[in-house]
């Protein structure tokens, strides 16, 4: 075990990423210096009510913000990087890192909210190696589902450390950059205190497929579009995969639109860093499409999650301002269903559907694979790397378990591997790994441009909102008598139909009747007192009759 307080011991703290799928933050710390992993996102599930986007809470960085020695970025998934944008000016300016394709996307997230000023970005290289206080980072080339992925071997004065970020092992990646096992074994044959590995994927057998594969996929989907206009749906961030369908575009002699807000832009950041490759005379610009025959082009458009303003979405409802889906058109969702989002895809898969296209999709063609590790690339790493500490991350709390049982079956000894979640504090040090006390941690929520205006509060009137609606009570007291001038009025929203359910909404208001002369003239001056009897007796009222709660508002007009 390590000793109370180990001169050499590093902390390694997760404030997103550990217990969840995205919100991906890590800090490194050793004594009064520390480096930051990522500063992702998440996006809400379907109990987060109206809330854009949900952000780790950051009030251990805040508090101990003089450590921050630099922010390390391992690639430019929004579960990366994303959180950027809102919590920059929280933290201190330190030298943001990261390879060109990762600070390509945020440059242009920064720039939009005129945060450019603001942020020290500074571009790397696989293999680049970083001094930050007492750290030295090295980014390690891996393969994942977009260009510009590293892992980080990081040196600390407890030994080095890990940190794979999001890969897989892609023997064919499609931009030609092989995963560098050389460097992980390098790190393995010298001595790796501790590996901190992807998740996401624990709890697959074998191996991820190629990125290759899809081409085998989308060649058969456009093989069999004799006629029509394509569509192809996938990431906005997934530059191999739109390089693939420029290719086969090319190959079946037809034109590429790109369509999308973000898919545009980061088409023109890989164009302009030179990651994307199309040819010249081949892409054609959305308003000069109608000079083209629908069976010359393919559209490459964002909205692959069914989001409602995507326009994929828009196309599926006949409420594009310039373009439309028609019979026999093809559409191919190049992307796997984010969960929480599945029923969103089978909506505006069925809408296609409704207007003839014929729709491809992970179901029904190997148009998709996976940028996360199955079980066969996850053994693999851990016996490149040959840790003495095991640390499983990015995932929800049964992946981190099996990843643990995977390299435990490996040979690795129980005792030196630790399931943690998100705020949990992991001490290492060469004689040992141990748990220390919680830092604060938890969930922002964004909606609009509000981020502390929404909390677990909020969020909780937002579900009984949704699941029981509510009753509002209006009612007029005369602040020196305690005399009811007006009302009782009884409002219903989400609750009950007012017009047929008359009846019992005049039950209420001879109850609130009924009440008023039982309490004393004090209680009816106060408004506060008055507002919290009323709701009770309301509430208990309708949970005994129907078994619903809604929320009752008592309005008291003085």
């Amino acid at each position: 075990m390590l000793d109370p307080t180990p001169s050499d011991a590093v902390q390694m703290i997760p404030l997103g990423g550990c217990g969840e799928i995205g919100m991906n933050m890590t800090v490194y710390r050793h004594r009064d210096e520390a480096i930051l992993v990522d500063v992702g996102l998440m996006f809400p599930d379907e109990e987060m009510l109206g809330v854009d986007v949900v952000l780790a809470d950051i009030t251990h960085l805040r508090e101990q913000g003089k450590e921050l020695q630099g922010i390390f970025l391992t690639h430019g998934h929004e579960d990366h990087i994303g959180a950027l944008t809102y919590l920059l000016p929280d933290l201190p300016k330190v030298p943001i890192y990261g390879t060109a394709m990762t600070l390509g996307l945020v440059r242009a997230k920064l720039k939009e909210m005129g945060l450019l000023r603001r942020a020290d970005l500074r571009e790397v290289e696989p293999r680049d190696v970083i001094r930050a206080g007492c750290f030295s980072v090295e980014f390690l080339q891996i393969t994942h589902s977009i260009i510009g992925g590293c892992s980080l071997a990081i040196e600390t004065p407890a030994g080095t450390v890990v940190h794979t970020g999001d890969f897989k092992i892609d023997p064919h990646p499609v931009d030609g950059k092989l995963f560098d096992e050389e460097r992980f074994r390098a790190y393995g044959e010298k001595g790796v205190l501790a590996l901190f590995s992807d998740s996401t994927n624990a709890e697959n057998p074998g191996r991820t497929l190629s990125e290759r594969e899809v081409g085998k996929g989308l060649d058969d989907a456009f093989s069999k579009a004799e006629s029509g206009m394509i569509f192809v749906a996938t990431f906005s961030s997934h530059i191999q995969r739109v390089q693939q369908i420029v290719e086969m575009a090319d190959a079946y002699h037809r034109k590429i639109v790109v369509m999308g807000r973000s898919m545009e832009r980061n088409v023109e950041i890989a164009l302009e860093l030179g990651l994307l490759h199309i040819p010249d005379g081949m892409r054609v610009m959305p308003a000069r499409m109608s000079e083209f025959h629908r069976e010359r082009l393919v559209v490459v458009t964002t909205g692959s999650q069914g989001e409602p303003l995507s326009a994929l979405s828009r196309l599926a409802v006949g409420d594009h301002r310039s373009l439309s889906v028609e019979a026999g058109d093809t559409v191919i969702l190049s992307s796997k269903a984010i969960p929480g989002n599945e029923r969103s895809v089978s909506r505006v898969i069925n809408h296609l559907l409704r207007r003839g296209a014929r729709v491809v999709h992970g179901k029904v063609s190997e148009v998709h694979v996976s940028g996360h590790a199955a079980q066969g690339e996850l053994a693999q790493m851990y016996e490149m790397v040959r840790p003495r500490y095991f640390v499983p991350i990015h995932g929800e709390l049964r992946h981190l378990v099996a990843h643990r049982e995977l390299v435990c079956s490996l040979g690795h000894r129980a005792k030196d591997t630790v399931v943690v979640e998100d705020g949990a504090v992991v001490e290492l040090s060469p004689r040992g790994i141990r748990l220390g006390d919680e830092v604060t941690h938890g969930r922002r929520f964004v909606d609009g441009k509000g981020v502390e205006d929404v909390g677990e509060v909020v969020m909780r009137d937002r579900r009984l909102l949704s699941e029981d609606g509510t009753l509002v009570l209006v009612l007029g007291i005369d602040h020196a008598t305690g005399e009811v001038t007006s009302g009782p009025d009884i409002i219903s929203r989400g609750f009950v139909y007012e017009e047929e359910s008359q009846e019992l909404l005049d039950e209420i208001k001879q109850m609130v009747v009924d009440l008023l002369p039982t309490l004393d003239k004090e209680i009816l001056a106060e408004r506060a007192l008055l507002g919290v009897r009323l709701r009770n007796k309301v509430r208990r009222f309708l949970d005994r009759k129907m078994g619903r709660r809604p929320m009752v508002l008592p309005l008291i007009l003085e």
